[in-house]
């Protein structure tokens, strides 16, 4: 006859069994308890949601999304103490001035202070909708912002050299800059820009590229700056139609004029633009005085001429266009390679023009043969 197992100590067995059961009784009230809580939690924040007008759901939604960025937000009277009540101005575009800054934890920025508080409010959002999902070596961080009252500032990295414009331009010459330094410029904006209209979660036309847009840090790696102007397209292709918005004479791309859907072709155009200042140190638009329109036909006529250099083979017809500061010392491979670029990103016909990725396609190997 067999026996049941016998344990040498039943009394303490019996015990650990009780406990046992016990523990699982436990469990399953504490489960039964997180459960109700979380659903009376999603209930509520549902009825809440359902109370809550747009601007208020678009204030906790924005607010959720800030606190999960990198974006701080700073209060009107600390940026007015950071700027020593915007004492020191590092330039002014359309949609505000920009002052330079330094944070408590010594850290030195710029501080964009949007003064059209009606038409601010607008590029101020747009900014902010877009450089929470950005980030590229060549483009400008932002670091904060401050939405107070009518007072709407963003915090930006502050980048050293100043302006492409300031440099470029500037009638001192205290820094000229060398071929390497142009070129790399060239393939950093464009890489910046192809970064914007292909690499985002939505596309983003810029529609101010232009030398006051391009920062220079201490190794003047470029920062394309100031997305004030800033429009998303959805990945489906879809176009906007931004004719209210103002370009600068002498970038503005042909669709502008015409009032036609804009494109991130408008972007490949004022690139173009800048190509030609890089190589020429001029800036194009003082090539022609007069209207908007008779820039746009000087530049047609400009690209036309050189469009002929580039079928002929001698060096003196790119030698005639390259800044002279340079005293000569430039690539010739480089610099034919930037004028035929420039050449198809100036196109009046937009479907002509290359697209931003394919600009930096055919910059890249020149500069791996370089380095």
């Amino acid at each position: 006859m067999s026996r049941g197992i016998r344990y040498p100590f039943p009394d303490l067995h019996k015990t650990g069994d009780e406990e046992l059961n016990w523990l699982y009784f436990y469990s399953f009230i504490v489960a039964i308890f997180v459960f109700e809580v979380s659903f009376i939690t999603f209930a509520w924040f549902f009825v809440l949601r359902r109370e809550m007008r747009p601007s208020e759901m678009w204030a906790a939604e924005e607010g959720y999304r800030m606190m999960t960025s990198h974006f701080r937000r700073y209060s009107y009277r600390e940026l007015v103490e950071a700027t020593r009540k915007f004492r020191v101005e590092l330039g002014r575009g359309s949609s505000g001035t920009v002052y330079k800054g330094v944070l408590e934890d010594e850290r030195p920025v710029a501080v964009k202070k949007l003064e059209n508080v009606s038409r601010g409010k607008e590029e101020f959002q747009a900014e902010l909708s877009v450089i929470g999902r950005i980030y590229h070596m060549n483009l400008a961080r932002i670091w904060g912002f401050c939405s107070e009252g009518s007072h709407r500032l963003l915090v930006c990295e502050y980048v050293e050299n100043g302006s492409l414009a300031n440099i470029l331009f500037n009638d001192q010459k205290t820094v000229v800059l060398d071929w390497k330094q142009r070129f790399n410029i060239a393939l950093g904006v464009a890489k910046g820009l192809a970064y914007l209209h292909h690499e985002c979660l939505e596309w983003v036309i810029h529609c101010g590229v232009k030398p006051e847009n391009i920062l220079l840090d201490t190794n003047f790696e470029p920062k394309i700056t100031d997305f004030g102007l800033a429009k998303l397209l959805n990945r489906g292709g879809a176009t906007q139609n931004l004719s209210q918005v103002r370009g600068t004479i002498g970038y503005i791309a042909p669709e502008w004029v015409s009032s036609l859907p804009i494109t991130a072709k408008v972007d490949v155009y004022s690139y173009g633009v800048v190509l030609l200042e890089l190589l020429s140190g001029t800036r194009v638009s003082e090539m022609a005085v007069g209207s908007g329109a008779e820039v746009h036909s000087m530049l047609q006529k400009l690209v036309r001429v050189l469009a002929d250099k580039l079928g002929g083979h001698e060096e003196s017809s790119i030698n005639e266009f390259v800044d002279p500061e340079l005293g000569g010392r430039f690539s010739y491979v480089q610099a034919r390679t930037m004028i035929k670029l420039a050449v198809s990103c100036l196109q009046e016909d937009r479907n002509k023009r290359p697209t931003m990725e394919s600009v930096v396609q055919t910059l890249l190997p020149f500069d791996e043969a370089s380095s």
